[in-house]
Protein backbone atom coordinates (compact mmCIF):
# COMPACT_ATOMS: atom_id res chain seq x y z
CA UNK A 1 0.00 0.00 0.00
CA UNK A 2 1.50 3.42 -0.80
CA UNK A 3 1.20 6.56 1.37
CA UNK A 4 -1.53 8.65 1.69
CA UNK A 5 -1.02 11.67 0.31
CA UNK A 6 -2.83 15.36 1.11
CA UNK A 7 -2.48 18.26 -1.30
CA UNK A 8 -3.04 21.44 0.47
CA UNK A 9 -2.47 25.08 -1.24
CA UNK A 10 -2.34 28.15 1.40
CA UNK A 11 -5.42 30.77 0.89
CA UNK A 12 -4.60 34.49 -0.76
CA UNK A 13 -7.02 35.97 1.72
CA UNK A 14 -5.32 35.31 4.72
CA UNK A 15 -2.26 36.58 6.34
CA UNK A 16 -0.04 35.26 8.67
CA UNK A 17 -0.87 37.14 11.70
CA UNK A 18 -5.07 36.65 11.21
CA UNK A 19 -6.19 34.23 13.37
CA UNK A 20 -8.12 32.24 10.32
CA UNK A 21 -7.65 28.85 8.97
CA UNK A 22 -4.74 29.10 6.01
CA UNK A 23 -5.16 26.09 4.20
CA UNK A 24 -7.33 24.70 1.24
CA UNK A 25 -7.24 20.89 0.83
CA UNK A 26 -7.10 20.82 -3.02
CA UNK A 27 -7.04 16.48 -3.04
CA UNK A 28 -6.01 13.43 -1.82
CA UNK A 29 -4.17 10.21 -2.79
CA UNK A 30 -4.40 7.00 -1.29
CA UNK A 31 -7.04 6.99 1.17
CA UNK A 32 -10.76 7.29 1.40
CA UNK A 33 -10.17 10.67 3.92
CA UNK A 34 -13.51 12.83 3.44
CA UNK A 35 -12.52 16.50 4.79
CA UNK A 36 -15.87 18.22 5.54
CA UNK A 37 -14.22 21.92 5.70
CA UNK A 38 -13.35 24.74 3.02
CA UNK A 39 -10.55 25.86 5.38
CA UNK A 40 -8.14 23.98 7.42
CA UNK A 41 -5.53 24.92 9.71
CA UNK A 42 -1.79 23.75 9.58
CA UNK A 43 -1.83 22.38 13.03
CA UNK A 44 -5.18 19.92 11.95
CA UNK A 45 -3.51 18.41 9.04
CA UNK A 46 -0.64 17.70 10.28
CA UNK A 47 -2.65 15.80 13.15
CA UNK A 48 -5.02 14.11 10.41
CA UNK A 49 -1.46 13.31 8.42
CA UNK A 50 -0.23 11.58 11.70
CA UNK A 51 -2.77 9.56 12.08
CA UNK A 52 -3.28 7.80 8.50
CA UNK A 53 0.70 7.75 8.75
CA UNK A 54 0.57 9.74 5.50
CA UNK A 55 2.21 13.42 3.98
CA UNK A 56 1.46 16.85 2.83
CA UNK A 57 2.29 18.35 -0.15
CA UNK A 58 2.05 22.31 -0.25
CA UNK A 59 1.20 23.33 -3.42
CA UNK A 60 2.52 26.45 -4.87
CA UNK A 61 0.39 29.49 -6.22
CA UNK A 62 2.15 31.28 -9.69
CA UNK A 63 3.14 34.77 -9.36
CA UNK A 64 0.33 37.42 -10.37
CA UNK A 65 -2.66 34.47 -10.52
CA UNK A 66 -5.54 36.01 -10.06
CA UNK A 67 -7.74 33.33 -8.44
CA UNK A 68 -9.98 33.47 -5.63
CA UNK A 69 -11.24 31.35 -2.95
Amino acid sequence: MSTPILFVRERSQVGHGDKKPRFTVVGTVGTDLNINVNHIRKSELEQIAGKIDGEIVYLTREKGSEEQD
